[in-house]
């Protein structure tokens, strides 16, 4: 313990973009402009310097993305709870999660009125706070609203500068506890499309279970690509999903007009359900190996003109 001390205490005082990085986990560089703070950490992560000027892979230009094309639309649609309505409108309410529930503060959350199972989050962040509740019987409540608080009091945005997660309304939401035909789990499908068509599709499993949740790429013909992004592959490929073409068709629906978005989806009761929108993958600082895979995926995204919001 006391070596490994000593040894991050080194690689600390010697390694700037270690240092860069650890110091901006705890917030020492919250007030640094959003070029600057992106710049650096990128060069921290990749170790080279990050091209705004002409970008070519999809990290780049996923940066890019973040700082000069900021759509105020977008706020909404990173809002679990308010793209709802967009949802509902743009492919049908039939594949919304059913909603339990939305609250301001964990502590007007009455867990009596709730169902057995259920699943608590925020409504503006990646997994910090999420409850997903198997047997209310055995739930600790305290720790539950704890959590949730400390969710609520993330700002989100300043993990990698995701501009749309900065004016969101926070609030806590209950959805319905779902799984999927393997009765233990509930696989997520996420969809990337670009220009409105599907390009990519990546299927997470384990997400449940006690080991890492894994990752497969296939492409919009279901073919396995041999790639890796932020997961270790799953050691049995994943079949075709029933609702594969389905996916792909509401994916597009909801992705028009937008150069990338990956939209989210989960298959339970033989039903195709929203998960979320997500227009930063990684935040853009996620390796993806071979480095063959960032280059290809970046030739996919086709920058649009600068838009700048007033916020």
């Amino acid at each position: 313990m006391k070596r490994g001390l000593i040894g991050k205490g080194l690689k600390f005082i010697l390694d700037k973009n270690y240092r860069f990085l650890f110091l901006a986990s705890r917030g020492k560089y919250d007030s640094m402009n959003d070029e600057e703070y992106i710049k650096r950490k990128y060069k921290a992560i990749f170790g080279t310097e990050l091209d705004l000027e002409n970008p070519k892979t999809y990290n780049q230009k996923i940066q890019w993305l973040k700082l000069y094309y900021r759509r105020p639309d977008y706020t909404k649609y990173v809002d679990k709870f308010e793209v709802r309505s967009y949802v509902a409108k743009t492919i049908g309410e039939e594949h919304l999660v059913p909603l339990l529930g939305v609250w301001d503060s964990p502590k007007d959350i009455d867990f009596d009125k709730l169902p057995s199972k259920f699943v608590l989050k925020c409504n503006h962040n990646s997994g910090l706070g999420m409850c997903i509740c198997e047997n209310k019987d055995e739930l600790q409540t305290d720790r539950v609203i704890s959590g949730l608080e400390k969710g609520l009091k993330q700002n989100y945005y300043l993990t990698g500068r995701e501009w749309p997660y900065k004016n969101v309304k926070r609030r806590i939401i209950a959805e319905k506890f779902l799984v999927d035909e393997s009765g233990v789990e509930l696989k997520d499908y996420k969809i990337y499309c670009f220009d409105g068509k599907v390009r990519l599709i990546m299927i997470n499993s384990d997400r449940n279970s006690k080991c890492a949740t894994k990752a497969d790429h296939f492409d919009e013909d279901f073919n396995h690509i041999d790639m890796k992004w932020g997961y270790e592959q799953a050691d049995i490929t994943p079949k075709k999903p029933a609702h594969f073409e389905e996916m792909k068709m509401l994916a597009e629906k909801l992705s028009k007009d937008m150069p990338h978005v990956r939209v989210d989806f989960y298959v339970a009761d033989d039903k195709v359900y929203f998960g979320e929108m997500t227009f930063f993958d990684g935040s853009g600082f996620d390796a993806i190996e071979p480095i063959e895979w960032d280059y290809k995926m970046g030739s996919w995204i086709h920058l649009p003109n600068r838009v700048m919001c007033s916020k």
